[in-house]
């Protein structure tokens, strides 16, 4: 792995990609709360992610019939444009409309519906078996490095520093400077630029296409088909997949579609305190890639991602129960480690176990139903019930009701999964 230079553009551009992103991803619900238009944010996040739920099941089809390289390049290219477009109106008319920042939202949404499953298939094919779990465990160092900066930059930029007194991550500081708060078309600027970054970062790889990729059905219908056909033979994989993915499933709806009403509502806090929330859970998904393969060394991926679910379950309670901004940044790394964990773990036991020329649509297949569940949560949580007051701490007892359910069908299948 240290001499393989295609890796280290691939998680390179990876890296660079994704500070932006993230930075984009904490800037738009953000902004909704701040002008206390949350209600607004979390329908269209939930009409939102009904697209990604149509659109996922073809993506996985294009990242199984084309170049990994050649994909990776056209969705950075597209979303580069489209966003530094939308940027660009920013820049003329000094303001964005709400269904422009929306589209920044879900254009990236969209991205990683291609993005990641490429990603990961992409790695896959240009190393050694050997290598797999080094191969994830180094994607998700870079990828949550990326999100730890992206994190930082976001709780300068959302609300800007001022000299003197004033707050930061939540805590009274004395400030000898002053940076102005971004605008919101400033951020997506930055976003479009590392997309063509990207772009020429894996221009620069060297890559030979998996011959069996060529020879992949024409029709998308078809080629849809047999991802479903190899799960259905292979029914541990769905459940596996399924149930692993639930970890994932709560954290996007915690951090898009909950944390920012928490923190505003809940904790009276900025967006400081928000953004940091998120730095610190990178801080945790950091560890889990560094730490996770030793700290689970001895016990089998199965009975790990049970563990880590139970301890999410655990921690979600305590978000209901409390109300402190320590205890939230707390929960926030420990959640890190266990969403990251399960990843690494998880695609290490797909990367064994799964044909590459099928990875895409598989993945698919378990992203568009992890989509469909995130929307229904998201939905439920857009109801004017968790608006009021700080009802919105119901919203974490739903979750971990949700994820101790998922953990006891990991345990009563916990035999068939470990065959």
């Amino acid at each position: 792995m240290k001499n393989n230079k295609s890796l280290f553009l691939l998680f390179t551009a990876n890296g660079i990609s994704g500070f932006a992103q993230g930075i984009s991803m904490l800037a738009v619900p953000w902004y909704f709360a701040r002008t206390l238009q949350s209600d607004y944010f979390n329908i269209s996040y939930g009409l939102l992610t009904v697209v990604v739920l149509i659109f996922g099941l073809y993506a996985g089809t294009l990242v199984d019939r084309f170049s990994r390289k050649k994909n990776f390049m056209v969705n950075s290219l597209v979303c580069g444009l489209l966003i530094g477009g939308i940027s660009l109106g920013g820049y003329l008319n000094h303001e964005l409309s709400n269904f422009l920042i929306v589209a920044v939202f879900g254009i990236t949404m969209l991205n990683y519906n291609i993005h990641y499953p490429t990603l990961y298939a992409f790695g896959q094919e240009i190393s050694h078996p050997d290598d797999y779990g080094k191969v994830n465990m180094n994607i998700e160092i870079v990828g949550q490095s990326s999100s730890i900066f992206s994190g930082a930059f976001a709780a300068i930029l959302l609300e800007g520093i001022h000299s003197g007194k004033g707050k930061l991550f939540g805590f009274e500081m004395n400030f000898p400077f002053e940076i102005n708060r971004w605008e919101i078309w400033e951020i997506f600027m930055m976003d479009a630029i590392t997309y063509f970054i990207a772009v020429a970062l894996i221009w620069m790889i060297k890559y030979q296409e998996n011959p069996k990729l060529k020879h992949q059905s024409n029709s998308i219908i078809q080629r849809v088909k047999v991802g479903f056909s190899y799960l259905k033979k292979h029914p541990e994989f769905m459940i596996f997949g399924l149930f692993s993915y639930s970890v994932f499933a709560m954290l996007l709806v915690e951090i898009h579609a909950v944390l920012p009403g928490y923190v505003e509502h809940h904790l009276n806090e900025g967006g400081s305190v928000f953004a940091a929330a998120d730095l610190i859970y990178a801080v945790g998904a950091l560890s889990a890639g560094l730490f996770v393969n030793k700290v689970f060394h001895s016990t089998n991926v199965v009975k790990a991602v049970i563990i880590l679910t139970l301890i999410t379950t655990g921690i979600f309670f305590w978000a209901f129960a409390s109300n402190s901004v320590l205890v939230i940044y707390t929960i926030s790394i420990i959640l890190g480690f266990c969403n990251a964990g399960i990843r690494v773990l998880r695609l290490t036991y797909f990367f064994k176990h799964i044909p590459n020329e099928l990875m895409g649509r598989v993945n698919s297949i378990f992203n568009m139903v992890n989509v469909l569940i995130r929307s229904l949560f998201i939905f439920l949580f857009s109801l004017p019930f968790f608006s009021l007051g700080d009802h919105v701490i119901w919203a974490y007892f739903i979750m971990a009701t949700f994820l101790l359910l998922s953990g006891i069908v990991l345990i009563l299948n916990y035999k068939k999964l470990n065959t």
